[in-house]
C-alpha cells in the first residue's frame, strides 16, 4: 500500500493499538481508562481500525505443541525459474498449505523464507515430498529446526508520541 493512501492513526490510536496487542479482550471500559477517551469513543475507533485494515485480525494464540504441532522448521526455498506467473501459484500454494504458518518473499540468498510446523519429523518429511520434491520449479530449499522458540509474537512496538 502506497503511503498516501495509508490510514491515519493518532496517538489515542496508538495507545489503543499497544493495548490491544497484549490482549484483545480487553474491554472498551478498561482502554478508555487507559488512553483518556470515553468507551464508546474506544468503540468507534478500534471499528474504524479494524475496517481501514490498521487492525487486520483478531485472533486467540494457540500453544502448538498442546495441539499437537511439536515441531517448527524456518525453510529457505529457492525456486528455479523467477517468472511472475510462477511466482504467484507458489503464493498462493503456500497461503492454502495449513501447515505453512507464515511465507516470506524475499531478497537475498533464496526467495522465500517459510515458518512450517508439523507434528513430528514423518509429518515434515510428508510437506516436504507433497510441497517440494512434487515442484518441478523449486531449486533447493534449506530447513533449519527450531529447538526452542525463545520469541515468538507479532506485535508492533508502536511509539505512542509518533508523528501521524
Amino acid at each position: 500500500m502506497p503511503k498516501s493512501s495509508l490510514p491515519t492513526i493518532d496517538s489515542f490510536d496508538r495507545k489503543i493499538l499497544n493495548l490491544v496487542q497484549v490482549s484483545n479482550r480487553i474491554t472498551s471500559d478498561k482502554i478508555a481508562e487507559q488512553v483518556g477517551l470515553s468507551p464508546a469513543a474506544v468503540q468507534r475507533r478500534l471499528k474504524r481500525m479494524r475496517t481501514d485494515k490498521v487492525i487486520e485480525a483478531d485472533v486467540s494464540v494457540v500453544n502448538p505443541k498442546v495441539v499437537g504441532h511439536a515441531m517448527t522448521f524456518v525453510v529457505q526455498v529457492t525456486l528455479e525459474r523467477e517468472r511472475v506467473d510462477l511466482m504467484h501459484i507458489f503464493k498462493k500454494d503456500m497461503q492454502a498449505n495449513p501447515a505453512v504458518q507464515q511465507c516470506y518473499y524475499v531478497m537475498g540468498s533464496s526467495d522465500f523464507i517459510l515458518i512450517v510446523t508439523a507434528r513430528d519429523m514423518e509429518g515434515y518429511d510428508t510437506f516436504t515430498r507433497e510441497t517440494f520434491f512434487d515442484n518441478a520449479n523449486i531449486k533447493s530449499f534449506q530447513t533449519n529446526v527450531v529447538m526452542d522458540a525463545v520469541k515468538v509474537g507479532l506485535a508492533l512496538d508502536i511509539e505512542e508520541d509518533a508523528e501521524e
